[in-house]
């Protein structure tokens, strides 16, 4: 019996193991533009990524046909918000005026490309209302780079 539970782990961490080498710098990247790091400092992202990582391990054999990369971007998702305002400094990125939620939405659906329902769900808010925070995030990131963004205060809602 104990062979069999340590020959599951082993198949689990390579599993696991290899899932974090091919999804791996994805997400360390997603993570670098939700803190708004640089990668040659990239202490918040990487704590970031490790935390969802680690969530990501701990339900590895629950998953059962769930994609591992939805899982670990949820999870990345939830520990970013958890965080949210240790990431407000301004770092000197583009992503900088917008705040957490905008620049969360951001992320999820540019550079992800994850759907507006799919981002919806995972926020727990309206499709409308991520609609709303995408098109208010993009209108301030194509504004003049002194000019703030409009209704900021509410798009942290």
């Amino acid at each position: 019996m104990r062979e069999r539970r340590a020959a599951h782990e082993r198949r689990r961490a390579r599993e696991f193991e290899s899932f974090v080498g091919g999804a791996g710098g994805r997400l360390l990247h997603a993570a670098l533009l939700l803190t708004g790091e640089p990668a040659e400092r990239a202490g918040a992202a990487e704590s970031l990524l490790t935390a969802a990582l680690a969530r990501t391990y701990a339900a590895w054999d629950a998953l059962r046909g769930e994609d591992p990369y939805d899982r670990a971007r949820q999870e990345l998702v939830a520990a970013y918000l958890r965080t949210a305002r240790r990431h407000r400094r301004p770092r000197g990125g583009a992503l900088d005026r917008l705040a957490p939620y905008e620049r969360l939405v951001v992320v999820l659906r540019l550079y992800e490309g994850v759907a507006e329902e799919q981002t919806a769900a995972c926020l727990g808010l309206p499709a409308e209302r991520v609609r709303a925070l995408c098109a208010r995030a993009v209108t301030a990131l194509l504004s003049p780079a002194g000019a703030p963004s409009a209704g900021r205060r509410r798009a942290a809602s």
